[in-house]
């Protein structure tokens, strides 16, 4: 158990709220509170390559690329065009911040439960977000339609480094799109296909090298895409680590910190996001230090007992 759960264990959130020597964020302890708080006992999952990278925080461009480069990954994100009845196709741009990335996980997470590339969307993205606690309806739900676009559009090359080997996967996360034009039809909430396809590459990664999350643990840090990220890289890092692993702050910078320019910015920033991600992760253990961050040998996030018990329906295309 980290300090921040420890306290909450003596104090209780109003009691550590009100604590004049707090050295904790109000969000990390509203964060962790949620996060010891929650009953749900779901798993999810990711592809390891999303561990190791990482969409923008923010909107590019329509027309720009995205680009990120770590020791073992690199992951390249070209944004998809929408057709136009008159002119060229219009650029729609690359998917981003913390609606992106929940998107993503329920397509992974889905595939992953009922062992098919089919993923029911509709009532179940909604009913899925819900649980996040993310409203459905109004300027919530344009930015979801609007990153399912993204995401269905885009084209997504990975390149894995292992050893002297690398590979390179080039692919797009899905074979039919998550979206339809409904302007006009009165329907609110008709945003969504019935079903989306996984690319039978991407879905193939996927159950080669799936990360299992905890559900819970998404929901209490959902609204801020870098604790996302620091949450999947060290439940894909910690748990299978043989001893102290330091991480440089130069490679911290280079997957989490695209865009910010000044290397003080970033660690200020990451320190207090680390906080959120360890805030919903109580068994992960890391020491920051002026040299990066130090990374030990935790359990990891889903126990193995957890991820057997996991609910599993046979897929559509008779993979199960």
């Amino acid at each position: 158990m980290g300090e921040i759960h420890r306290l909450l264990d003596e104090k209780g959130r109003a009691g550590l709220l009100a604590d004049p020597f707090l050295t904790f964020d109000r969000a990390v302890v509203e964060a962790a509170s949620s996060y010891l708080a929650c009953e749900d006992s779901e798993v999810g999952y990711l592809y390891s390559g999303w561990a190791q990278s990482a969409l923008p925080h923010k909107r590019l461009a329509d027309d720009a690329s995205w680009q990120v480069r770590t020791d073992h990954v690199s992951l390249l994100v070209e944004p998809g065009k929408r057709h136009t009845l008159t002119g060229d196709p219009t650029p729609v741009g690359v998917p981003y911040g913390s609606r992106a990335r929940l998107i993503i996980l329920y397509l992974q997470s889905e595939a992953m439960r009922t062992n098919s590339r089919e993923i029911e969307l509709g009532r179940s993205l909604h009913a899925w977000l819900r649980k996040l606690e993310i409203p459905i309806g109004g300027s919530s739900m344009a930015a979801v339609r609007d990153q399912a676009e993204r995401i269905s559009r885009c084209r997504m090359s990975f390149q894995i480094k292992q050893g002297n080997r690398t590979g390179l996967i080039n692919q797009n996360i899905l074979d039919t799109a998550m979206f339809v034009d409904v302007e006009g039809d009165g329907l609110q909430g008709a945003l969504f296909v019935e079903t989306a396809r996984l690319s039978e590459m991407f879905f193939e990664q996927l159950k080669r090298h799936p990360v299992p999350i905890e559900e819970a643990a998404i929901k209490s840090i959902s609204n801020n895409s870098q604790a996302i990220d620091i949450y999947c890289w060290l439940a894909y890092r910690l748990h299978v680590l043989s001893g102290p692993t330091m991480v440089s702050w130069k490679a911290l910078m280079a997957q989490f910190g695209t865009g910010v320019s000044a290397p003080f910015k970033f660690r200020q920033q990451f320190r207090t996001t680390l906080d959120l991600a360890q805030a919903v992760y109580p068994e992960a253990k890391v020491d920051v230090l002026p040299k990066g961050l130090m990374l030990h040998p935790s359990p990891a996030p889903v126990s193995p007992k957890l991820i057997s018990m996991a609910p599993r329906r046979r897929g559509s295309d008779g993979v199960g």
